[in-house]
Parts: C-alpha cells; sequence; structure tokens
C-alpha cells in the first residue's frame, strides 16, 4: 500500500473510531412535536445568561463583555458594565435578579475579572441597578483568586434559593490537581453567600483554619448549570466531565463531589485519570453522561404551559447542538429526549415568570418554544 493510501486508510479509520465514540444510544427522538421555535431576540453571538424583569423585558449577557436589554422588540446596549477579561471561556457570563427585585432593584452578574494581583483573570460576582439602561451602584461581592492565564472553567452559573441565599459556581480553573479538593483554594466549588456577599455563618467551613469559607461544596471540574428544584428547593447543578463523566448533582452543604479523584470520564486523549468511580465520603452524581454532551443552562419544568414536559428538567448540550429534555422519577433519569436537534450550541435555557421556555443559542439568538 502507497503510503498516501496508508495515511488516508489511518485517518479513515481514526475518524470513524472517534465518531463512533461520540454515538449517544441513550437518548430519544420525539414521537411528536408539541411546540415551535419562535425567534424573539436575533443577531447574538453567545447569549451566556438571560433573566425575565418584571415589565416583560430582558436582560442578555454576551460573553464578549455586553449586557442587552431587549424591550418592546429592541435591543439597547446597557452603559457601565464591568470590564470582563473576554478569553478562552472567560467574558461576561450569567445573569440574575434578586427574588425580591420588584422592591430592591438588584441584578446579579458573573464574569471574568482581571482585579487582584497576577496575569490573566479568575471569577468574580457583582451586584449592580439598572437605571436609564446603565448599571449603578456596582459591588463586588466576590472573587476568585489567584489569577490565571488558563482561558477555561470559569463555572459561573447564579441561583438563589428559598431562603435567599447566593449560590455559584467556580470551576476548577485548568488546575484540578490543586484546586477542586482544597477548601483554602478558590475553584472547582460551589459557593454560598448572603445577598449582599457576608458569608452565612452556617457556612459548612466557617471556622476552618485557611478555609475560604464562602465555599458550601467542593471536589467540581466545571459546573455551567444550576437550578432551584421548584418542589424541593434544593439547588440541582451540572458540570462538564472531561471526556466523558459530565454530572448532575444534588447540592448538599459541606459535600465533596469528587473530582478528579473519582471520575466517570477520561483525559481528551484517551489516558486515564483515575481507576476510581466511586470512593467513601465523596458523592456520586444522580446522572452522568457518557459520551460528554457538554451541558450548559439548566431549568426545571413547572409551567402549566408544557403539561408533558411538567416537572422534567431541560439541559443544553454545547457539544451536540440540542436541548435535552429528561424525565426524573425519585431522583433517577428514567428517559432522555432530543429536542431541537441540530439548530446550534444551546448555551442557556431559561423558564420565564409567565411560563415560557426561553432558549439561547450561540450564534442566532433566543428563542421561546411556544407550544402548540
Amino acid at each position: 500500500m502507497k503510503k498516501s493510501a496508508l495515511s488516508l486508510y489511518f485517518f479513515v479509520v481514526l475518524l470513524t473510531s472517534s465518531c463512533a465514540q461520540k454515538v449517544d444510544k441513550g437518548i430519544n427522538l420525539p414521537s411528536q412535536i408539541n411546540f415551535t421555535a419562535e425567534s424573539v431576540v436575533d443577531g447574538l453571538q453567545n447569549p451566556w445568561g438571560m433573566a425575565f424583569l418584571p415589565d416583560g423585558s430582558i436582560l442578555i449577557t454576551e460573553k464578549s463583555g455586553k449586557l442587552i436589554h431587549f424591550k418592546e422588540g429592541k435591543k439597547v446596549e446597557v452603559a457601565n458594565t464591568p470590564e470582563v477579561y473576554d478569553r478562552g471561556q472567560g467574558g461576561f457570563m450569567d445573569v440574575e435578579l434578586h427574588p425580591d427585585y420588584a422592591q430592591n432593584g438588584w441584578i446579579y452578574f458573573s464574569y471574568s475579572s482581571t482585579d487582584g494581583e497576577g496575569s490573566g483573570a479568575n471569577t468574580a460576582i457583582m451586584r449592580a441597578k439598572l437605571r436609564d439602561n446603565q448599571l449603578t451602584n456596582k459591588e463586588i461581592l466576590y472573587k476568585g483568586v489567584p489569577n490565571t492565564t488558563r482561558g477555561h472553567h470559569f463555572g459561573s452559573r447564579l441561583e438563589f434559593d428559598d431562603e435567599g441565599y447566593l449560590y455559584f459556581s467556580i470551576g476548577d480553573r485548568g488546575n484540578r490537581d490543586e484546586n477542586p479538593q482544597d477548601i483554602t483554594r478558590d475553584g472547582g466549588k460551589i459557593y454560598r453567600l448572603h445577598d449582599d456577599g457576608r458569608i452565612p455563618t452556617d457556612n459548612p467551613f466557617v471556622g476552618k483554619s485557611g478555609a475560604k469559607t464562602a465555599i458550601y461544596s467542593y471536589g467540581h471540574r466545571n459546573p455551567q448549570g444550576l437550578t432551584k428544584h421548584p418542589k424541593t428547593g434544593e439547588i440541582w447543578e451540572h458540570e462538564h466531565g472531561p471526556r466523558g463523566g459530565d454530572e448532575i448533582n444534588i447540592i448538599e452543604k459541606g459535600k465533596n463531589y469528587g473530582w478528579p479523584v473519582i471520575t466517570y470520564g477520561i483525559n481528551y486523549s484517551g489516558t486515564k485519570i483515575t481507576d476510581e468511580t466511586t470512593r467513601p465520603g465523596m458523592e456520586q452524581p444522580i446522572y452522568y453522561w457518557v459520551p460528554s454532551i457538554a451541558p450548559s443552562g439548566m431549568t426545571f419544568v413547572s409551567s402549566d404551559k408544557y403539561p408533558y414536559w411538567k416537572g422534567n428538567l431541560l439541559v443544553g448540550s454545547l457539544a451536540f447542538q440540542y436541548l435535552e429534555r429528561l424525565v426524573l422519577e425519585n431522583n433517577k433519569v428514567t428517559y432522555r429526549e432530543k429536542l431541537l436537534d441540530g439548530m446550534g450550541r444551546v448555551r442557556n435555557v431559561r423558564q420565564a415568570p409567565d411560563g415560557h421556555i426561553y432558549v439561547g443559542i450561540e450564534g442566532k439568538g433566543i428563542y421561546r418554544l411556544e407550544p402548540k
């Protein structure tokens, strides 16, 4: 066999093998489509987060650093936003309204910030108010340290619980051997704060020598999904695994979720990270994906507008470019379904106060799922 033909042969074999590893046989196609995807906001590049204001308008973060206020069919760029480190996976990430926004006007943001010593950036949490399409009263509530030039695993999702505590994520920042298992270091953690940035006195590591007392759970890789269960009030999280091993977890106080000591994934090169998938004292996910779907954004369906989906979990897939619907029974996934197949990289999914589901797709914009 000639050298060129031999090279082509091995390329085809490698490509075929790689594609075969990406086949997900555990997901179903819907037997019927009970909705249409209606474009609401077009011309967006990377709509990372969205929040719905009481007047029906939408705040949308663009990873590049823009904050868009979409109202009455028009996009207006909000002024006086924080300076963001738009590198790799970093940028202007999530946005979340205070549960009592109508009374206090506070809006919460996550972004990659260069503030502090050292080159690069780390995840920061800020709150501010919106007045005349500019941010005012800006306050930094938390800033991860140290800065690093590594451009991945910023985490950055935000969520409030029923008691008004703010939860947020910071990924391991590409330093899996040090950050996730060390409670004296930022990264690979879920954090909990009072709405004004104070540390709750009952956080699990308050009083521990050297600990970052904002930490609520640890042993995470890169959480880009946080949502509150509509009935139990529990905070659910999903995180990117390596090659395989994306996870869904229910976040509990002080618990260790294992990364990288235990994982259902392997290195991108195909080599092992560890032989262990379980270990005493480390939590098991309620579900894990192999192959990885690269999950981003997550919401429970509690709306009567989608009666067949009520109680289901919706998760965006960046890698396979669809919206995934997961049916749950007793916190176990019993059925998976692929929606919006091929529409693009689903960055975020939210249920609006009016009950509609909104989906953010990279390179396109925001879509509303209209029941038929």
